[in-house]
């Protein structure tokens, strides 16, 4: 295949909204071996290894235990001669994708040794982040695992065990919706889980709480201003710059100019953000030019498709009268939001391959095959994914109704006798 038919950096934007980003069509064995190798390197003479989702609030995660551990700290310089035009963030963002999934996706940066080394990861391959600590971490190393929630316990037992053979301490750290049974098995493997409740902290929040350290007050506000944007309370306009440049930059960067800046990021990565949001916008604006309305029970779902930031398509969807919203990416995965309206996201995507927050969830059904079902995806701009993702909310507002239903019968019964 001709690279230029992949590098979808410099298509048209009605086009670029439609496909998926370079890295969706590197083979997956071209991956893990490069993300084998990205993590060896990582946790080479490293005492801590941190698991975390690559979006702001994992690598506030980061920050703050290199923080509690006194790592070195390594703040990039602005490079003059980077074409801002070449990089572009990952596909997927919540719940869903980890990594740089760039133009190019294979590009090794820099390296720099860390005591405290970051080891990305999704909650949809936070077991190969396992693996790969218990594989090439040192014996008795201290492992974190932050902003990441396993569907189901069996999904990451095996290689639970092997890191626990490996790491002196396991801490797992996160603010997501947790099934006790998974929550318990996780605690009697033996790790310290610490979930913190997902409408009021975000994973920063609970990492802060829970080390047994004095941060200084800029960690407490970085912790503050990440919780802002990631449960969408966007009452601190920083927030958003934060999301967009850990969404935008590599996150190894993320992590040292947020230790050295704080919440208040240098010029030089404003304009960045500045010269990369004019794309971002134009990519908004094609999502919310393809939004549907359904209704579903007492509910109006808004759901479309394309490469875009979720948040703000949603928003616009919400403003549009929705109280629920679905947006579909070429990659094939899903970010559902919900409002006061509708809470129940979470159970929505439990349907469909997924998970998340009452109000922010995200999914991938499992409905492809093979190339020609990805290919009719994005012809048909999501069609099949949109209707099982819309069948899902079916399910759970027929569900909701019958709960209802029921207890409002029991009280009536109740109240008779």
């Amino acid at each position: 295949m001709f690279d230029e038919l992949i590098d979808s950096g410099e298509l048209p934007i009605a086009r670029k909204s439609v496909l998926p980003g370079t890295g969706f069509f590197l083979p997956d064995e071209l991956e893990e071996d490069f993300e084998d190798e990205q993590t060896q390197a990582a946790l080479e003479g490293a005492d801590v290894a941190v698991i975390a989702d690559p979006d702001a609030d994992g690598l506030a995660c980061v920050a703050l235990i290199r923080e509690a551990y006194d790592d070195v700290q390594a703040v990039p310089e602005p490079d003059d001669d980077t074409d801002i035009e070449d990089a572009e963030g990952t596909e997927e963002t919540e719940a869903i994708a980890a990594g740089n999934n760039g133009d190019d996706p294979l590009e090794e940066p820099e390296p720099t040794p860390h005591s405290v080394a970051l080891v990305p990861a999704s909650p949809h391959n936070v077991e190969d982040a396992l693996a790969r600590v218990a594989e090439f971490g040192d014996d008795g190393i201290d492992l974190f695992v932050c902003d990441l929630c396993p569907d189901r316990y069996e999904y990451v037992e095996d290689e639970l065990d092997a890191a626990l053979d490996t790491a002196d301490s396991v801490a797992w750290y996160d603010h997501h919706q947790w099934g006790d049974d998974v929550a318990d098995a996780v605690r009697d493997a033996g790790a310290e889980l610490v979930v913190g409740d997902s409408d009021e902290e975000c994973s920063a929040d609970v990492v802060y709480r829970s080390l047994e350290y004095e941060f200084d007050s800029m960690y407490e506000e970085l912790a503050a201003v990440t919780r802002d944007h990631d449960l969408w309370l966007r009452e601190d306009p920083r927030s958003d710059d934060l999301a967009d440049y850990a969404y935008w930059t590599d996150p190894a960067e993320y992590v040292e100019v947020v230790r050295e800046y704080g919440v208040d990021l240098p010029e030089w990565a404003e304009e960045f953000i500045a010269e990369r949001r004019i794309e971002k916008e134009q990519l908004i604006d094609q999502a919310i030019g393809r939004a549907e309305f359904r209704e579903i029970g007492d509910y109006t779902v808004g759901i479309t498709y394309g490469r875009c930031s979720q948040n703000e398509v949603a928003e616009a969807m919400r403003e549009d009268g929705a109280d629920a919203s679905v947006i579909v990416k070429p990659a094939g995965s899903a970010s559902i939001r919900g409002t006061d309206e509708f809470d129940r996201c979470h159970e929505v995507a439990g349907k469909v391959n997924g998970g998340g927050h009452p109000k922010a969830a995200g999914c991938k059904p499992d409905i492809y095959n093979d190339m020609l079902d990805y290919a009719n995806h994005w012809t048909s701009r999501g069609a099949v994914t949109k209707q099982v993702i819309l069948d899902a909310f079916r399910d759970v507002v027929e569900s909701a109704a019958e709960e209802a239903e029921a207890e409002e019968s029991d009280t009536d019964a109740s109240s008779d006798a």
